[in-house]
């Protein structure tokens, strides 16, 4: 790495994990009081009278919140707390995955989102005199607009990188020395990639730091060194959704193998198992159900994310909020079955990650049935997919289709995600 790694302790981070619980109780149930009277979706969906749960075991005898309704609720007008001059900030989804929903955000909400905020950038060491480069559009996404303004909070000098070529992001990266980068995984490497075509060594650039997000690959070991290497900088993780808030962050320097560390004093987290509403045990593959504690104007309680996660509780080290080992390790719609295997897209990004000679991949997938049958179309500079062939083979169990294509054919984004899984009637 080019210089010493680095993090910020956040005082949060030392309780322990009776303070924890006991702090989400007294936030719940003042969130709750705040919003059932007065916001229509949860006074439907809660009753005219606030709960008031005594424990957070009580917590399975409310109602979830999926998408599906909360794209309704936004519809109608009816997820909002107050009158809609209240609301400063409009955002909306991606609708990558259905139809864009639009969050709006009060003041408060928006202070509450930068608070959040100081987690991911204490974990990533940045602060006073460092200068971040953000590598996104100036549309609607919501990660930008917040990490942008958490940085300009911190007092970091906060460098705007939207409507710019990969290439003139480059050339603004050296000319104004930033030494932390904001974007996703995948543009980090493509990054990497533009940055090498054009006879430039990415990791002789000032960056030390890259903060990804968007994607599983922040806490994949193998997408993780490909960027580490290219740069020659550090990797932090984070996580957010624009229906929740930015709930986690990486903790690359406590673990050998990074995960996410979710904000327990800002988020209520609960892991459900995958065939049914009960808890999932320590380290089973479960549903992450999030409830932001600190956003009263645009709320969700209980909300399904569809993000799948293994999760710890951590009995020693600098932090004691819960971890998701290996991070987010894939979205309920994403998992693929394959001759009656269950397959993720970041399980195959990771074996695919290990050939630094391939350098993009695509899933195509077929329906037959109820079943999936995959190809993997492949950039590889030894045009040689049997041998990848053979390593998905030995780490899934599975024979997959594994086809050559033209150097630079593959799309790339021009800051966004990466979208990697394809259906082949698409």
């Amino acid at each position: 790495m080019k210089s010493k790694e680095r993090f910020f302790s956040h005082p949060e981070w030392a309780l322990d994990r009776t303070k924890i619980e006991s702090h989400q109780l007294d936030k719940f149930n003042h969130l709750l009081q705040q919003i059932v009277p007065a916001n229509p979706f949860y006074r439907e969906k809660q009753g005219e009278k606030p709960p008031q749960i005594t424990s957070l075991e009580q917590l399975a005898s409310l109602p979830l919140t999926t998408k599906e309704e909360l794209v309704e609720a936004v519809e109608t007008g009816k997820q909002l707390t107050f009158p809609p001059e209240h609301y400063i900030r409009f955002h909306q989804t991606s609708g990558t995955r259905g139809k864009p929903i639009a969050i709006c955000d009060t003041a408060e909400d928006w202070r509450w989102w930068l608070q959040a905020w100081t987690h991911v950038l204490d974990a990533a060491g940045i602060g006073q005199g460092s200068r971040a480069m953000l590598a996104f559009s100036f549309g609607p996404f919501i990660g930008f607009w917040s990490a942008f303004d958490a940085l300009v909070a911190r007092g970091v000098q906060t460098i705007p990188g939207g409507g710019m070529s990969s290439i003139a992001r480059l050339e603004l990266i050296a000319r104004a020395g930033a030494d932390v980068l904001f974007c996703t995984p995948s543009y980090a490497l493509h990054l990497a990639e533009v940055a090498s075509a054009h006879s430039v060594d990415a990791s002789q650039m000032p960056i030390e730091t890259i903060v990804v997000a968007g994607e599983p690959g922040g806490s994949l070991p193998a997408t993780r060194k490909r960027i580490e290497q290219a740069w020659r900088a550090r990797v932090v993780d984070h996580s957010g959704a624009t229906e929740v808030g930015p709930w986690g962050f990486g903790d690359d320097l406590w673990n050998e193998t990074p995960g996410l560390r979710i904000i327990e004093t800002e988020f209520l987290a609960e892991f459900l198992k995958l065939d049914s509403d009960l808890p999932a045990q320590a380290g089973e593959l479960a549903r992450l159900i999030l409830t932001p504690l600190g956003r009263v104007g645009s709320p969700v309680i209980r909300y399904v994310t569809g993000d799948l996660v293994r999760a710890e509780w951590p009995s020693k080290g600098p932090c004691s909020f819960v971890r998701l080992a290996g991070g987010v390790v894939g979205r309920e719609d994403d998992m693929l079955i394959v001759r009656g295997v269950n397959v993720f897209p970041s399980s195959i990004e990771q074996i695919l990650r290990g050939f630094p000679e391939v350098a993009e991949h695509r899933i195509v997938v077929r329906k037959r049935g109820e079943m999936d049958e995959l190809v993997i179309e492949v950039e590889d500079h030894l045009d040689d997919p049997q041998r990848i062939a053979k390593e998905l083979q030995l780490k899934l169990s599975l024979s997959v289709d594994v086809r050559p294509v033209t150097l630079g054919s593959l799309p790339r984004s021009a800051g966004g995600k990466t979208h990697r899984v394809v259906s082949s009637e698409s």
